[in-house]
């Protein structure tokens, strides 16, 4: 999935089955699939048709409820603290440099105006992010997945706390070591990006033709003529899901050195392979690790709250 025109915002991912090791806590962190049957049954169709209405008008923001509901779940857990805006004496999480190029707030703010309207004081701005991203992978052509619910909504979002995101400039052996301290296994690893030149110029002042094909820089270089913030699409297919990315790897045309040494390295490259020849495994395995990551880190009642607006505490 990824941009048409004016943005271009791709999801590349990395996801493999396992998940030995990894205690989310307690029973699914006290979440359900049948959370809101008895006190808002009507959460999953009012998020889905917002999302849905929302992707019609401008389907690059498919993979950017994906790439926003990762940069949430990746810092302080699930609990939408991304969501908090910054005040005088605090600066948010999304005011990073990490976080300046995630969209979509503006999609998860309908969908809870929507449902105060329908079950005030109910559904968390948590979930409602966790069911956005996966009615977007739907929306693009992706799998069908359910997510069970009952986060809570965090009460922190700290600038200095973004630290932990991991940067476009790691190599296969540091993102390994990034996620596997938030228990996923190499084969695992999820990686959301949005490809601006910012996050890759530096691999074209002298290429290393063996990570990146020369024809592939020369035409890189072009566009970052324009500037830092000009931006490259990750593959042909932009706004569709799909395993597409992972034949550019094997291509040496992958976008982002992250994404490259992912091919480069022996302990990521045949998942590599697996992805770009077979699209089924992708998606049960993508679907898997969504479903994982969304338990990380939840937040209780006691932790948490149930905000009446996503962008502020109550």
């Amino acid at each position: 999935m990824g941009k048409d025109g004016v943005v271009l915002v791709v999801l590349a991912t990395m996801v493999v089955m396992s998940s030995a090791g990894f205690d989310f806590g307690g029973s699914n962190g006290g979440l359900s699939m049948q959370y809101y049957v008895m006190n808002c049954p009507l959460a999953d169709q009012i998020v889905k048709g917002t999302v849905n209405a929302a992707l019609q008008a401008d389907p690059t923001l498919a993979a950017s409820l994906v790439r926003m509901h990762f940069h949430d779940c990746f810092i302080q857990g699930c609990d939408a603290s991304v969501l908090l805006d910054s005040t005088k004496d605090n600066t948010a999480e999304k005011d990073s440099p990490g976080n300046l190029s995630l969209r979509g707030y503006e999609v998860i703010d309908d969908a809870k105006d929507k449902l105060e309207q329908q079950c005030p004081g109910v559904v968390s701005c948590a979930d409602i992010v966790a069911m956005a991203a996966r009615d977007a992978v739907f929306f693009a052509g992706g799998p069908v997945y359910e997510i069970p619910k009952g986060r809570k909504d965090g009460k922190r979002s700290k600038i200095e706390d973004t630290i932990n995101l991991p940067s476009p400039f790691l190599n296969a052996s540091e993102l390994i070591r990034t996620f596997g301290q938030r228990g996923f296994s190499a084969q695992e690893m999820v990686a959301l990006s949005v490809a601006r030149c910012s996050s890759f110029n530096s691999r074209l002042s002298n290429p290393d033709p063996t990570m990146m094909d020369t024809n592939f820089a020369t035409s890189l270089s072009k566009t970052c003529a324009a500037g830092d913030k000009a931006e490259q699409p990750f593959d042909v297919t932009r706004n569709t899901f799909d395993n597409l990315y992972y034949n550019t790897l094997s291509r040496k045309t992958g976008l982002l050195f992250s994404d490259q040494t992912l091919y480069s390295n022996p302990k990521t490259r045949n998942v590599v392979n697996g992805y770009a020849f077979n699209q089924a495994m992708f998606f049960l395995d993508f679907q898997q690790a969504m479903v994982k990551m969304g338990k990380l880190d939840v937040k209780d009642g006691s932790q948490g709250e149930v905000r009446q607006n996503c962008r502020k505490l109550n």
